[in-house]
């Protein structure tokens, strides 16, 4: 029994035994566990559980205890460090059984077994705070060192036939016995335990509709254990595998590239809307040729009708994904809007019967009745979440089911969980708890924010600001190489998320950077084309980006100076409004526009004539723009002054000839950042609050105009530039 390295299809292999074996027992498991999950075939994100079973030492006693080391709640294998793994006493928790069985109402589903989760954390050892996985008793009570719980695709299949426990003993030859579905707990624990008594022999158990699990008195052969059972799966599915009559064969065929693009463009705003009824949703696409093969297919809808059948799986993708029904080859957007329209519709209402067909006395309220997966023949897959990364998760998990689906019906015939069960499951007590544990969203945790000029100075400060708030950001700038240095702060303070799905740019983190010429609307159009493409919309549009060009005697080149100004500090931001205006009134979603203009707007003064009539007409536009969006759209503006640190308008040489037109001594070999740190302490000394105004203060009024606090606020320009009272509105 097994494969060599050399020999698996449909698997990587990732074990490296130089690296193996110089770790530690407990980081051995950690490196077992990291390279299951990095291959996505194996288990899915945030899906399975390992487990190693060690001597430690009591931190009380001295004495050499067993200790269970365990994937803890919420934890996801590829990414796992020791933190996310639970310590508990061995000894504790096989006690806990005799608990459990003390109680007078007992069984599964009741309110003991469920109780047992909370008794968890009685058995922690050495104070490990990681709270533990429902499924711990399940690598308790198998008295093998090393176990793996997985959710492999191939694997699931076969759990999910409507004969699955014969083709168990058929694909695996006995080696893996069979237990029928159970929701996870202690009864599914004790059972798994009676099954492994009475099949002395075995090296795993498959868990109908769910998963298997395996192991091995070693780690490394827990490691290929489990790789052996998803190979053999998996080769026995591609024996059966249909082929072009795979899904029943296709029905339609799949629109170009740029016929998908430009739908997408105008339907995804209108969807993501339509959708947004409550919450708003961040978009996933998914239109590789796998995820095609299987909305384009004569199955598909009855299929997806059916429903999941890993519960990892529903929990994000819901009950069952919404089908819209079609035609590519005939339809076009209009009727592309009418079928998800009535489809939706259907939706929430099927939704709202399941609830309450299913719901128990102490069942949570009904949650958004919304779909999470929409399948669009001829176009894809366009999963919802609350940010990207959820969004990522589900297109991934459906990915899977698809999987699923495909192994089933080549073998025999897919079956999904019994509709009660799963209710069961996505109201669990359990689970509702989880999700009330969970911290509150931030302010912008839903909304997407386009930031223009991101690469430094203003628009890096406020990337930075609405990053912390949850935002997801787009960093635009003319520069591409500053604005994808900003993306990449971000991406390193708040990671990409533990998604892995998504087609082309929609794979993106919850920061991307993207190159744009707001002069050009040419420009700005595939600016909003990419951002709806990466996450279904957007919500917020926050212009930084402007130009400082010092005039002189020379009025010719003053003519060209004008042009620049004009073109970038006015018609820039129109061109990128009046664009994002149209897609804001596709979503029907409250929209929110910054534009940043300047205190000079209001002083008059000598040197800088363009820019500052320039920024006059910018709190004009301002005005104007307010009016033509409302009411779904509030339009403001933040008045800088003297943003002399991180300011592109404050080159080396403009320093200089500042300070010397000041008469501010200063030494030329001074570095920049002192030289500007002079002029911004003078300029502070001109204002009322005496402090130098830094890209930070603009920064936070920017987000304080579109986190919603100001809502009712449009069509004003608040100054931020510590009381120059020359500035003062007359």
């Amino acid at each position: 029994m097994g494969f060599r390295p050399v020999d698996y299809q449909h698997v990587n292999y990732l074990w490296e035994d130089e690296v193996a074996d110089k770790l530690e027992p407990v980081e051995n498991l950690v490196y077992r566990s990291n390279k299951l999950g990095e291959d996505q075939r194996i288990t899915n994100t945030g899906g399975g559980n390992t487990s190693a079973k060690l001597m430690e030492t009591d931190p009380l006693s001295g004495e050499q205890v067993e200790v269970l080391w365990v994937k803890g709640s919420g934890g996801d294998l590829r990414t796992s460090k020791k933190e996310n793994f639970s310590s508990l006493y061995e000894q504790k928790l096989q006690g806990l059984d005799e608990l459990y069985q003390k109680q007078e109402v007992k069984g599964y589903k009741t309110a003991a077994e469920d109780e047992m989760v909370g008794m968890f954390k009685h058995c922690n050892f050495n104070l490990n705070p990681r709270a533990s996985s429902i499924d711990t008793p399940l690598h308790s009570m198998i008295p093998e060192k090393h176990i793996d719980h997985m959710h492999s695709n191939a694997v699931i299949a076969i759990a999910s036939c409507k004969d699955q426990e014969a083709l168990t003993a058929k694909v695996w030859g006995g080696k893996l016995a069979y237990v029928p579905w159970m929701r996870p707990g202690w009864e599914t624990a004790l059972l798994c335990k009676e099954t492994y008594e009475k099949n002395p022999g075995i090296d795993g158990i498959l868990l109908g509709q769910h998963g298997h699990m395996s192991w091995a008195s070693e780690s490394k052969g827990c490691y290929d254990m489990s790789l052996w059972v998803l190979e053999t799966a998996a080769r026995y599915i591609e024996q059966h595998d249909k082929g072009a009559q795979t899904f029943g064969g296709q029905k339609y065929q799949s629109l170009d590239a740029e016929q998908t693009n430009e739908l997408l463009h105008q339907f995804l705003p209108i969807a993501r809307g339509l959708l947004s009824e409550k919450v708003k949703f961040i978009g996933t696409l998914q239109t590789d040729e796998d995820t095609l093969r299987f909305v384009n297919s004569v199955d598909a809808k009855r299929l997806s009708e059916l429903g999941t059948s890993c519960p990892d799986h529903f929990l994000r993708t819901k009950i069952k994904p919404l089908f819209v029904d079609f035609n590519p080859e005939e339809g076009d957007l209009t009727s592309l809007i009418t079928q998800f329209k009535v489809a939706l519709e259907k939706y929430r209402v099927d939704y709202a019967h399941y609830y309450n067909q299913c719901k128990r006395e102490d069942s949570p309220a009904m949650r958004d009745p919304s779909p999470t997966v929409v399948l669009i023949p001829g176009i894809g897959l366009i999963a919802w979440g609350k940010n990207k990364s959820e969004s990522r998760v589900t297109a991934e998990f459906y990915n899977c089911a698809i999987e699923v689906m495909r192994g089933a019906e080549a073998i025999s015939e897919y079956i999904a969980l019994p509709v009660q069960e799963a209710f069961d499951i996505e109201y669990w007590a359990l689970e509702e708890a989880k999700l009330q544990r969970m911290p509150a969203e931030k302010t912008l945790a839903r909304n997407v924010v386009v930031v223009v000029g991101a690469g430094d100075g203003i628009g890096k400060a406020t990337a930075h600001r609405i990053a912390r708030e949850g935002a997801h950001v787009i960093c635009a700038d003319l520069r591409i190489d500053a604005a994808q240095n900003t993306a990449n702060e971000l991406s390193n303070i708040y990671g990409q998320g533990i998604g892995v799905a998504g087609t082309g740019i929609s794979s993106c983190g919850p920061a991307i950077a993207l190159e744009v010429d707001v002069t050009s609307r040419e420009s700005v159009q595939t600016l909003f084309k990419q951002v709806i493409q990466a996450y279904g919309g957007f919500d917020n549009l926050i212009i930084t980006a402007g130009v400082f060009i010092a005039e002189g005697d020379d009025y010719e080149r003053n003519d060209s100076i004008f042009d620049t100004s004009f073109a970038v500090n006015v018609k820039g931001g129109y061109v990128m409004g009046s664009e994002a205006n149209l897609i804001w009134q596709r979503q029907n979603l409250k929209g929110s526009m910054v534009l940043t203009t300047s205190v000079n707007a209001a002083v008059s003064k000598t040197g800088s004539l363009a820019y500052d009539t320039s920024k006059a007409a910018a709190n004009h536009l301002v005005r104007e723009l307010a009016v033509s969006f409302a009411p779904m759209v509030n339009v403001n503006a933040l008045a800088p002054a003297t943003v002399v640190q991180g300011s592109t308008m404050f080159p080396r040489d403009r320093v200089i000839s500042s300070l010397s037109k000041y008469d501010i001594a200063f030494e030329e070999c001074e570095e920049t950042d002192s030289l500007r740190t002079k002029l911004a302490e003078f300029y502070a000394q001109r204002t009322l609050t005496k402090q130098p105004i830094t890209p930070a203060d603009q920064a936070e009024a920017a987000y304080l105009l579109i986190s919603g606090q100001l809502s009712k606020t449009t069509g004003q320009v608040i100054s931020v530039d510590g009381g120059l009272h020359e500035a003062f509105l007359r």
